[in-house]
């Protein structure tokens, strides 16, 4: 869809080039077409969403807090009161809500952003008449954010700065691409509706192979070092198995190097 289909739906301010400033001074970017479909966000989620066909009974939120390490009570406060908003002005609309994975790991359940995670879930299915609530794995993708896992392990390696991987430690890898795809079949076909359900791959992978991979594509070492520490989400995806054989999304043990290959090979 180009640029000339598309308005802003005004929740705030407008800059001069077409953002809106949120209640908490922070840039909030939101774009619709003009069919009404609404994307929240500005980041690896909402841009998956935001060059497809309209859907006017759609509503996706993905304007999330960046960097899941922060402990910023400001960062969760932007979302929440960001959420409460939009979905007090479309009601009417189904809402899909990007959550985490996250709260499968022994290591990060009790974080502070797993906690922000969980609270808007609750949030959602306590005030919002339909809704799907979409637990997403690491993404890959795109992106120019610096604290997504595959970026922060990139960067790195590109620049030589040292870092730790810890090598009991294992992680779950979607393609963004697939990642959309299943969410909106999910939304089409009116699937898991007013529920949780995880968006993943069905195997994770051992970070010290990730970090290898990533240095195989970059062709360039890591300058890091081992930690025996670590641990690993168990996230059931057995609700979505089925959906990724009908979309022919192949999950299997060369996934990981295709996905990092597709956003890493020229980077």
């Amino acid at each position: 869809m180009s640029i000339k289909n598309r308005r802003l739906i005004k929740i705030a301010e407008p800059k001069p080039d077409g953002r809106f400033k949120g209640p908490l001074g922070r840039i909030d970017y939101i774009c619709a077409s003009i069919d009404a479909w609404m994307v929240i966000g500005n980041g690896l989620v909402a841009r998956g969403f935001k060059s497809l066909e309209a859907d006017a009974s759609c509503l996706v939120f993905a304007s999330g807090v960046s960097n899941s390490s922060t402990t910023d009570p400001a960062e969760f406060d932007r979302e929440k009161r960001l959420l409460e908003r939009v979905m007090q002005e479309h009601r009417e609309k189904t809402l899909l809500y990007f959550s985490t994975c996250s709260v499968y790991d022994p290591y990060s359940s009790h974080s502070s952003y797993v906690r922000h995670k969980l609270s808007m879930e609750s949030y959602i299915a306590a005030h919002h008449p339909a809704y799907h609530l979409f637990r997403i794995s690491n993404l890959a993708g795109f992106s120019a954010n610096p604290h997504t896992f595959l970026n922060f392990f990139a960067l790195r390696i590109r620049t030589g700065a040292p870092f730790q991987v810890w090598n009991r430690a294992e992680r779950n890898l979607i393609d963004l691409d697939d990642a959309v795809k299943l969410s909106l079949h999910i939304f089409h076909q009116r699937l898991f509706c007013n529920a949780v359900v995880n968006v993943a791959n069905p195997a994770n992978e051992p970070v010290p192979r990730i970090v290898s991979v990533l240095e195989s594509v970059l062709g360039r070492k890591g300058n890091y070092q081992l930690v025996d520490r670590g641990s690993s989400p168990i996230i059931d995806t057995g609700p979505i198995r089925p959906l990724t054989e009908e979309l022919q999304i192949s999950f299997g043990q060369q996934y990981l190097e295709r996905v990092v290959s597709k956003y890493f090979m020229h980077g």
